[in-house]
């Protein structure tokens, strides 16, 4: 049993040595590919070319960062990763049979995205929740909003914001206008499922949504945070 115990807790600090080696890592260069990334190109029956370009935040439009703060976590300057508030009203509304809806706030989607693989067990969580802690503390927000732009689905086969903007506006994400903006942002709930372009009715009201709450929210300051 001690021989056991030993081992599981050098598989332990092992892991979590390695992990805080990687998030320091991926605190300065950029994330060449995530497990979605491959999860995707397995799943696919039809091969599609996986669209992905870094840039950095500087060349990513305004209008593009403050859209998804707006669609997916408006509280993200000012919580330490989880949005408690969220959370509790995606619980209910998913306990009183309403329509499914996460919780989730950019900075865990970036955890999750970036380190781990989807699925809703509790262990996937947990490793959610440990690599969220680790970014919000070894990153700025500014650094988690760049590599959330960079990294999430944004379309089929389409991974962050250099992509998408060539992809459904054919140009660089640093010209998007605030409608382009808050198309694609309004896509991310299921980015394969709706487009940016020719869009459903539910995407443009969607997307009014979001515009609306883009000129609510102001000017969006990262450098400090």
């Amino acid at each position: 049993m001690k021989r056991i115990f030993r081992l599981l807790v050098k598989i332990v600090l092992g892991f979590i040595a390695l992990s805080v080696i990687l998030v320091l890592i991926y605190k300065f260069i950029p994330v060449p590919y995530t497990p979605l990334m491959v999860i995707r190109y397995f799943e696919s029956e039809t091969s599609i070319e996986t669209k992905h370009k870094w840039r950095p935040i500087e060349e990513i439009s305004p209008n593009l960062q403050l859209a998804v703060i707006c669609a997916e976590d408006q509280n993200f300057l000012s919580h330490n990763g989880f949005d408690m508030s969220a959370i509790q009203k995606a619980f209910e509304n998913n306990n009183n049979g309403k329509k499914l809806k996460g919780g989730s706030s950019i900075s865990q989607q970036t955890a999750k995205n970036v380190f781990l693989w989807q699925g809703r067990s509790w262990f996937r969580k947990g490793l959610e929740a440990y690599f969220t802690f680790l970014i919000e503390n070894l990153w700025s927000k500014e650094r988690i909003l760049e590599v959330y732009l960079n990294s999430i689905e944004m379309g089929k086969g389409v991974y962050g914001a250099e992509a998408a903007g060539r992809y459904w506006f054919n140009k660089s994400a640093k010209n998007l206008s605030q409608n382009e903006a808050a198309a694609i942002a309004a896509i991310l709930p299921h980015p394969r499922k709706y487009k940016a372009t020719n869009s459903s009715k539910y995407i443009e009201k969607r997307k009014t949504w979001i515009v609306r709450q883009m000129r609510n929210y102001g000017t969006l300051t990262l450098k400090e945070k």
